[in-house]
C-alpha cells in the first residue's frame, strides 16, 4: 500500500508537468485540446457544488494521446473548482507508482487516484472513459495510442464521464462520517 501524501508532495502542477516532461510538440497538443474544450453550464454547476477538498493525483505521459485527450479536461475542472488540488506524475519517471496503478495488467495512462484532504485513498479511475472506449470499439482501427485529436462532441462526452467520477468521489467525501465529524457538518 502506497502512502500517497509524499507521492502527492512530489507531483507537479499541470503546467510544471508539461514543462518538465513534454516536448514542444507534446505541449502544443495538450494546449490545443485545452483551448478546444469549454465546460458546459451543467458541468460548471456540478463543480460549483463541491464542498470538500479533494487531492487528485494523475499518472500520465505527456507523449500519450489518451492523456492529451483527457488530462486537459481535468485542468479545466480544477480551474472551475477551488476544491480540486490537481497534480501529475510521469509514468516513466515513477516506476513504483506506475506498478501500483496498472490497469488490465499494463502500465496504462492516464490513471487518476482520488484522495481525501488528508490523503486517504478514495478511488482510482483510468485509463479511458466509457465514451472513449465506445468510440474506439466503433473504429477498431489505428495505432494503440491515439493521436489525441478529438471532436468537441467527444471531448464533452469524455468530460461528462470523468466529471461523474470526480462527483462520485466528492459525494463520498461529503457524506463520509469521518469527515463530517471533523468538519462539524
Amino acid at each position: 500500500m502506497i502512502d500517497w501524501n509524499p507521492v502527492f508532495a512530489r507531483a507537479l502542477t499541470y503546467d510544471a508537468f508539461l514543462e518538465k516532461h513534454g516536448s514542444p510538440s507534446d505541449r502544443a497538443r495538450w494546449i490545443a485540446v485545452f483551448n478546444q474544450f469549454q465546460l458546459t453550464q451543467a458541468q460548471r454547476g456540478v463543480l460549483s457544488g463541491f464542498a470538500r477538498e479533494m487531492n487528485v493525483l494523475t499518472l500520465a505521459g505527456a507523449w500519450c494521446g489518451d492523456c492529451v485527450g483527457q488530462c486537459p479536461l481535468f485542468e479545466h475542472f480544477a480551474h472551475a473548482c477551488g476544491k480540486i488540488n490537481l497534480r501529475f506524475l510521469d509514468r516513466d519517471a515513477e516506476a513504483d507508482v506506475a506498478s501500483e496503478l496498472r490497469v488490465c495488467g499494463g502500465a496504462r495512462v492516464p490513471v487518476v487516484v482520488f484522495l481525501s484532504e488528508d490523503f486517504a485513498e478514495c478511488g482510482r479511475f483510468g485509463d479511458r472513459t466509457l465514451a472513449r472506449y465506445r468510440e474506439l470499439a466503433d473504429r477498431l482501427r489505428g495505432a494503440a495510442c491515439s493521436t489525441g485529436i478529438a471532436t468537441a462532441e467527444s471531448l464533452t462526452q469524455v468530460a461528462d464521464d470523468w466529471l461523474r467520477e470526480f462527483e462520485r468521489i466528492q459525494l463520498m467525501l461529503r457524506v463520509s462520517p469521518r469527515l463530517r465529524q471533523k468538519h462539524g457538518d
